[in-house]
């Protein structure tokens, strides 16, 4: 695997036809991904970290903010929802389990619910865990799939809500998608995330995705997106059904992948 052509710009580029993304960094270390389509016009915004950069990227293009659509509750995601809905009247999406802690909600989706941004059609996957209420939202055609705080570059989300059976099960929903598919996350938590993996050990070809992480971020680059596939050879908590990484987490033969994953989990939360 190039594992250089598997995050950031090279792996965008891989989206499919139709869709164009613009990453907007807000806050400290937030991505809201800003998607388009040309053909209708129709733009939304993947949570709402901070309006300031979001807006501004709106204006360079010339877009006007049709969606939100909110991964999950937490303020780092939804905090720009209500001021953009009042100056765009665009429509804010979220996730039905959580309905009432999104602000300025209009239309709460589940597993199964199709939202469609202009010509694009997405299907919402619930993936708890982060929060218990947690979504991701899967655009087959684009082979793009937005997944919040659920799934990282090399990492996953801290268990908040949820348990860690849940957040597993999410795990795997994710992992069973093409490996084609361009995952974008929402945090750039990458170097910490591939510090930890190092320390665990038990993924093999990892030293060379470590590698093409800091090269990235030592010019200043993203790593996000990611290659769903690059991350089933090399993200540890895709890898709990592994022995080898079960045996780097110091569990014995017949531990049950969810053991595995708790267990890696609690130790990440301690790292």
């Amino acid at each position: 695997l190039d594992f250089a052509q598997g995050m950031g710009d090279a792996a965008a580029a891989r989206l499919g036809a139709g869709m164009e993304v613009i990453l907007v960094p807000c806050l400290s270390d937030n991505y809201a991904p800003v998607l388009h389509d040309a053909s209708t016009g129709a733009t939304a915004v993947v949570d709402t970290p901070e309006v300031g950069p979001i807006l501004a990227a709106l204006e360079r293009r010339g877009w006007k903010l049709t969606h939100v659509l909110n991964t999950h509750h937490h303020a780092d995601h939804t905090g720009g929802n209500a001021e953009l809905r009042e100056r765009f009247g665009c429509e804010v999406v979220g996730p039905a389990g959580e309905a009432e802690r999104i602000p300025s909600l209009d239309r709460p989706v589940g597993q199964g619910d199709k939202v469609r941004v202009g010509a694009l059609e997405a299907e919402v996957l619930e993936v708890g865990g982060h929060t218990r209420g947690h979504i991701a939202y899967h655009f087959p055609a684009q082979n793009v799939a937005f997944v919040g705080d659920t799934l990282f570059t090399l990492g996953c989300g801290r268990i908040f809500e949820g348990t860690p059976t849940q957040m597993w099960t999410s795990l795997q929903k994710l992992r069973a998608l093409p490996d084609e598919t361009v995952v974008y996350c929402a945090h750039e938590y990458t170097e910490s995330n591939a510090r930890f993996a190092e320390h665990l050990g038990g993924v093999p070809g990892l030293g060379a995705r470590v590698a093409a992480v800091r090269s990235l971020r030592a010019d200043g680059r993203p790593t996000v997106p990611t290659l769903l596939g690059h991350e089933k050879a090399t993200n540890p908590f895709l890898r709990a059904d592994d022995d080898e990484l079960r045996e780097a987490a110091g569990l014995p033969k017949g531990a049950v992948p969810i053991q595995v994953f708790a267990e890696v989990r609690k130790q990440k939360d301690k790292f």
